[in-house]
């Protein structure tokens, strides 16, 4: 009998430490299932923010990518245009312009007989050159054409009559301008004056008298230094010019009333055309 129960006692021994080790066996597969599941999570959760990271990196240097051509594609539109202005703004422009003259003089003084006199109408044509040097600012060389005169009128025994005296001139004005703003320009320099023919006429009792004078008379003073200042507006290819221009030297006029001392003074309009 006491076989028996230690026999018995044994078989339970080994059936307990057989349990206790299916139940540690149990214990430690479930915990580093646990554990290794716990791992893969966190893996997998790592690798995702990872993957967000990195596609977020992507972006970024995806945009920093469209950043970098944006500026290179600025900067290849700024050179461009910065370019085609600066041609533009050296070239240089040829024009002919022609107009009208209002011209009178200035009496330097008229002996023994004061006169009066007062402006006459005659005919202006030219052609220029526009040299740029810098932005508003050019030069401009011309060869002009201009009739200048006067006109005066009194009585002659008892009887009205009108004097016109015409001088025709090439002119080679050297100017300056200046552009204060597109369009707008504003001129002033020296100017010589060629005298190539002078015609007067005398007109009284309805009769009118034309005497062409002599190249050679000594009271007209053939070349003439002056100067001119004026005002140039421009609408695309057509230029509008309002200028004056006054003799720094005057005639060789004895001061009498046939040949009066005087300067040359002119207010010339035009329209022209510049390309």
């Amino acid at each position: 009998m006491i076989f028996g129960m230690c026999f018995s006692y044994s078989v339970v021994n080994k059936k307990l430490n057989t349990m206790k080790k299916i139940l540690i066996a149990s214990t430690v597969f479930l915990m580093a299932t646990v554990i290794k599941v716990n791992a893969q999570t966190d893996t997998t959760n790592n690798f995702k923010r990872t993957d967000s990271t990195v596609t977020r990196t992507d972006t970024t240097y995806s945009l920093t990518d469209n950043a970098v051509t944006k500026s290179t594609s600025v900067n290849t539109t700024s050179s461009t245009s910065y370019t085609k202005p600066a041609a533009t703004t050296e070239r240089v422009h040829v024009g002919v312009r022609a107009g009208a003259n209002s011209s009178n003089i200035i009496k330097s003084g008229s002996g023994d007989v004061d006169i009066s006199t007062g402006a006459k109408l005659g005919f202006n044509a030219a052609l220029f050159l526009e040299i740029p040097i810098i932005p508003a600012f050019s030069i401009q060389p011309e060869v002009q054409y201009s009739q200048k005169g006067y006109k005066s009128s009194g009585t002659y025994l008892s009887t009205p009559y009108e004097y016109k005296q015409t001088t025709n001139f090439i002119e080679v004005p050297l100017l300056a301008k200046f552009k204060p703003s597109p369009g707008f320009g504003i001129i002033i320099g020296p100017q010589f004056s060629f005298l190539t023919s002078t015609k007067t006429k005398f007109t009284v009792a309805n009769t009118a008298h034309e005497t062409q004078i002599d190249a050679d008379n000594d009271n007209l003073r053939k070349n003439i230094l002056g100067g001119v200042v004026g005002l140039e507006a421009a609408a695309g290819p057509l230029v509008f010019d309002l200028r004056y221009s006054l003799d720094f030297q005057k005639n060789n006029g004895d001061g009498t009333s046939t040949t009066p001392a005087y300067k040359n003074q002119v207010i010339g309009l035009s329209v022209g055309v510049r390309l």
